[in-house]
């Protein structure tokens, strides 16, 4: 099999100042991309504005004989989102591969979380995971080709504890990037999720030292590149990585079962069916909603 490379490809890594953001760049960059090195170089909560961290991984990059240039905007407005797709414009000429990765954390349980801690983790991730790729859409969608990554977690996917806000956020982007899979299909865009388990300042917060230190994002970067790449043509997937350890998660609905709506459904038919109803044995996936409302109403017929 020939090298995965992405010569003539010019891709925006958001958040990519350190962590999972940096090794995305770094190995983006190696193979042959032009990269964007976005991070506004706020606290891991989200306070503040540092350019030094995006700065940095430039550096990285050139003194390894790779191109790069900074942007240091923020993900969480409309306007600044702009700027970040702008800069792989005007700099290169075109934007190839974006993965949204940026994110902060302000864990608390749901009883102790301020509105303010909700929505501001709900701005970066889900709202700037959709300002940027919203920005990016239209020159993929010109040039008939784009691939789009966006960042999920096991919170958002299984849930966690404090994490009602980051949870709901990544679930969020789940979705989002389901439909624009569907959206981007006919003009070659592919857009798709990863979960990853990284040890990171983010993950630092909730993981023991040992464990951050064994969960390298190097180690997460390979299946991300690939999955930018041309020869990479699955869409509107969700893929986990941490540690070595690679798999794809999906949403799966049972069988289910079908009751008579001609006659009376009563809650307690529910409760004498629930067994059945509750089973995933035998269960698929759907590629798009209008399929599953499909089947919905061939089980009624």
């Amino acid at each position: 099999m020939a090298e995965i490379r992405f010569d003539g490809r010019v891709a925006v890594v958001t958040g990519a100042g350190g962590g999972l953001g940096r090794a995305y760049a770094l190995l983006l960059a190696a193979r042959g991309a032009k990269v964007v090195v976005n991070d506004l170089g706020g606290t891991f909560d989200g306070h503040g504005a540092d350019s030094t961290p995006a700065q940095k991984v430039v550096d990285e990059i050139k003194a390894d004989g790779g191109e790069a240039v900074a942007n240091y905007d923020s993900v969480a407005e409309w306007e600044s989102a702009q700027k970040i797709i702008q800069t792989a414009i005007d700099t290169y000429g075109r934007i190839d591969i974006l993965i949204n990765n940026a994110g902060i954390l302000r864990d608390k349980s749901l009883m102790k979380m301020e509105i303010a801690d909700y929505l501001k983790v709900i701005e970066v991730h889900l709202n700037g995971t959709y300002f940027c790729t919203k920005a990016a859409f239209p020159y993929m969608r010109e040039q008939n080709y784009g691939r789009i990554v966006s960042t999920a977690s096991v919170a958002g996917l299984y849930g966690n504890f404090g994490q009602t806000n980051y949870g709901a956020a990544k679930m969020g982007i789940v979705g989002l990037m389901n439909c624009v899979a569907q959206e981007g299909a006919r003009y070659g865009i592919l857009a798709n999720t990863i979960v990853p388990t990284a040890g990171t300042r983010l993950t630092a917060t909730v993981m023991p030292p040992d464990i951050v230190e064994k969960l390298k994002p190097e180690y997460v970067a390979p299946v991300v590149a690939y999955m930018c790449s041309e020869q990479f043509q699955e869409s509107g997937k969700i893929f986990t990585a941490g540690g070595g350890y690679f798999s794809r998660a999906a949403i799966i609905e049972g069988p289910g079962v079908v009751l008579d709506i001609t006659a009376e459904i009563t809650p307690d038919m529910i409760a004498e069916k629930f067994d059945a109803i509750k089973s995933l044995e035998g269960g698929r996936e759907y590629s798009s909603a209008t399929e599953q409302t499909g089947v919905i109403l061939s089980k009624m017929s």
